[in-house]
């Protein structure tokens, strides 16, 4: 009672990247309220799924085992989830920002009358006052996500309902093992305890799963294209260099929108958030939304005609020069080193 809960995705029997983030996360938070971290697994053939998670510091999984239960459909997940979380009455209960936790979060808050903050990119513990109501409230989750177009950083706060929930997108935040011997309790869940006839009456008869051919997230280098690059042909010109440093070539939303790159290459809070070792900006200009899917990277390297670009404070290395000029250059002279 009273813990955080982490919904946990599993596609094929493999736990997905963005739950064990989560854990992560939702492990610290447990350890900043002197609570335990719990993880519910919904899904079919899940024999062996604790062994994933333990060591991301799950003290308690419960898991819902049924053959009817995969794939993925709203009303027995949504349900199931909704009759749990009113017996276990947790604090917080976190989930990612997938297709599935886009369905499943606001039914499932709706139905607890708690809220939910989406797309949040960072969870922290702390207190609030509210002075009109002359309240003090301690151990809120801070929910802090950008807001009004990525113009401000917003930190929202549920003081009274619950549990107070949120969604964060993959790679947000970090995925770091907690204890390879760490090890709770598994609470297997009867199924026909929480769900009726009633909640299996969609059944999906054809599922087709394209995977993006695309691995922006996995590469240690990114090249990244903004607007600034100015056309769909000077943007061939990234792909150029990835070719010769063994890069991955990604993009601002700007330059998505403008027809230069696919919107599988899209980094920023409406795309991927990535970690690279070397992230390339070309032509960005740096907007908020853009810096929260990539202000993590090791190094940064901007290229741009603006030397007052937004992105440049954050880099780590400026060039100030046109790309058409500067990435030739780059690739002519790493060929040169390289040989």
């Amino acid at each position: 009672m009273n813990n955080i809960f982490v919904y946990c995705e599993v596609e094929n029997g493999v736990v997905a990247d963005v739950s064990l983030e989560l854990l992560t996360k939702g492990r610290k938070l447990a350890n900043d309220l002197k609570c335990q971290l719990e993880a519910v697994v919904i899904g079919n053939q899940l024999n062996g799924v604790e062994n994933q998670l333990f060591p991301f510091g799950a003290d308690i999984i419960h898991i819902a085992d049924d053959a009817r239960l995969e794939p993925y459909t709203t009303l027995p997940h949504s349900n199931l989830l909704i009759k749990l979380f009113e017996e276990e009455k947790p604090q917080i209960a976190l989930m990612g920002a997938t297709p599935i936790g886009r369905d499943l979060g606001p039914r499932v808050s709706s139905a607890l009358l708690s809220g939910l903050t989406a797309d949040c990119t960072e969870l922290a513990i702390g207190g609030h006052e509210d002075k009109k109501e002359n309240k003090v409230y301690e151990n809120l989750l801070y929910q802090i996500r950008p807001a009004f177009g990525g113009n401000i950083i917003a930190t929202i706060i549920n003081p009274d309902n619950r549990p107070q929930m949120a969604t964060v997108r993959e790679g947000v935040m970090r995925k770091e093992v907690f204890s390879i011997t760490h090890k709770g309790e598994v609470k297997p869940m009867d199924v026909n305890k929480y769900l009726t006839d009633a909640d299996f009456v969609v059944k999906v008869i054809e599922r087709h799963m394209e995977k993006s051919k695309v691995n922006i997230k996995g590469s240690p280098i990114i090249i990244a294209g903004g607007y600034g690059v100015g056309s769909k042909a000077n943007f061939e010109l990234l792909f150029d260099l990835a070719k010769v440093i063994g890069a991955e070539v990604g993009a601002s939303r700007a330059a998505v929108d403008a027809g230069y790159a696919d919107h599988d290459r899209q980094i920023g809070q409406t795309g991927v958030t990535v970690r690279p070792k070397l992230y390339i900006a070309c032509g960005i200009s740096g907007q908020i939304q853009h810096i929260a899917g990539m202000q993590e990277s090791a190094m940064v390297i901007a290229i741009n005609n603006d030397p007052n670009a937004p992105i440049n404070k954050i880099a780590d290395y400026i060039i100030n020069g046109d790309i058409a000029e500067v990435l030739p250059k780059m690739i002519k002279y790493y060929k040169q080193n390289t040989k």
